[in-house]
């Protein structure tokens, strides 16, 4: 794609853009407005590649098996089981 898009754009379409873009701009700030461009890509390579690691990391872990829960501790009674012979008296 990138190849396509140079392909159409000459070197008279170029300076047209650079000359347009002095005058807009000035010989001041262009300077600076480079400076910015180039600090949001290296922002931008930077994540997309933080996020690509995490990606990668999170498919090559092994999976998280959760806690066995710990077994159920029945309190002993003093009270004998049948307590249902007692109701009836």
């Amino acid at each position: 794609m990138t190849n396509l898009m140079l392909a159409w754009i000459g070197m008279p379409e170029a300076l047209l853009i650079m000359v347009v873009m002095l005058v807009f701009f000035g010989a001041k700030k262009l300077p600076e407005l480079a400076k910015g461009l180039g600090q949001g890509i290296k922002e931008f390579k930077k994540a997309t590649s933080e996020v690509t690691e995490d990606f990668n990391r999170s498919l090559n872990a092994p999976p998280e098996t959760p806690p066995t829960p710990a077994p159920k501790q029945v309190p002993e009674s003093t009270e004998p089981a049948d307590t249902a012979g007692k109701a009836k008296q």
